[in-house]
């Protein structure tokens, strides 16, 4: 079980309802990047939220995969949502909107391709234009006090969507620092964001190297931050609750602090 106080901080959804998209088109960003962009179907009931809006993706393994899916995933939806035969049980898995366009309307998918490659890397080199998903809307993550003057975003590639929609949506005058660790110096992407965000990417020295290492070890080293703080920091298990306990002990409150482990190495 993933260590997070996501459920406590995120901003949920006015509605949140089962939405059936089609691919609209799939492309291969960098050696660990795949991008899958959804649109059509039940497209303009999406409600974007920026920050580090994320979604319950559902990916069908036969015609009637999509058929039975929930409303919600609560935990008696969840077990029901187990009770599918595994011939026809779409794949879950959680990702984050990387970017959503009105015109369309679509939305953009980041995944990770990693080997060996998992049912969701599978499904995202090998979709077409027009093969169905459902997705359900979770909310943001990220949501710092009002009195917060400074950022701190820690991740690695797994929480690069994250990062990117966050620092996309922060104000102009937003100050702080980005630190993104990724596979390779190749799998660096153009990031929108305010000019007083600092941002340090960190590719790892290996493919043997740990995941999530570099960035715990140069964000523990950043200085404190001048003012009030708001830290933020998702990716790996330990990664994440190593700046959970890092921000904690250097004195940055509880409820000024998001972090969620979304993988275990």
């Amino acid at each position: 079980m993933a260590r997070t106080n996501l459920n406590a901080a995120r901003i949920k959804p006015e509605v949140a309802a089962l939405l059936t998209l089609r691919v609209l088109r799939s492309e291969r960003l960098s050696p660990h990047f795949q991008r899958v962009t959804l649109g059509g179907g039940d497209a303009e009931r999406f409600r974007p939220m920026g920050f580090d809006q994320w979604f319950r993706l559902f990916i069908p393994v036969a015609e009637d995969s999509l058929s039975r899916l929930p409303n919600k995933l609560d935990m008696m939806a969840y077990l029901k949502f187990l009770t599918i035969a595994k011939a026809s049980r779409p794949v879950l898995r959680n990702y984050t909107v990387r970017a959503h366009r009105a015109d369309g309307p679509e939305l953009d998918v980041d995944v990770i391709l990693h080997e060996p490659a998992g049912p969701a890397a599978t499904w995202a080199r090998t979709c077409a234009p027009g093969d169905p998903v459902a997705i359900l809307d979770e909310g943001v993550g990220f949501n710092p006090p009002a009195a917060v003057e400074e950022v701190r975003l820690v991740g690695d590639e797994s929480a690069l969507p994250a990062i990117a929609g966050i620092l996309a949506s922060l104000p102009a005058h937003q100050r702080g620092h980005a630190v993104i660790e990724i596979p390779a110096d190749e799998d660096r992407q153009p990031l929108t964001g305010p000019a007083g965000v600092e941002v340090t990417w960190l590719a790892r020295s290996g493919a043997h190297a740990t995941p999530g290492v570099a960035a715990l070890e140069f964000a523990r080293g950043l200085p404190p931050a001048a003012g009030p703080c708001y830290g933020w920091a998702a990716g790996e298990q330990a990664l994440a609750t190593g700046m959970r306990r890092h921000w904690v002990a250097a004195g940055l409150p509880k409820d000024h602090i998001m972090f969620c482990g979304y993988w275990r190495a």
